[in-house]
């Protein structure tokens, strides 16, 4: 099991109770979060700076990045037709 530190977060009433109907693991809900939002933001940093060596993403490099990550619009229209 990785190591853990307690700390305390003031969160609004509001998301503290929608976060107690979703899950009784309120800070293992938040550890994912915070570790997603990390992986963004990583990924984001990596992002700019392979663009910054190479150039901006051209529309069909973007568009093929869509695909692989979200699949064909072809595939998206079958799948809500069905």
């Amino acid at each position: 099991m990785a190591a853990t530190t307690r700390i305390t977060v003031t969160l609004p009433t509001e998301q503290v109770a929608e976060l107690k109907k979703l899950t009784d693991n309120v800070s293992a809900y938040v550890a994912e979060a915070v570790a997603r939002q990390l992986r963004l933001q990583l990924l984001a940093e990596d992002l700019r700076q392979y663009q910054e060596e190479h150039g901006a993403f051209t529309e069909e490099e973007k568009a093929r990045a869509h695909e692989e990550i979200f699949g064909s619009d072809e595939a998206t229209r079958s799948a809500e037709a069905a």
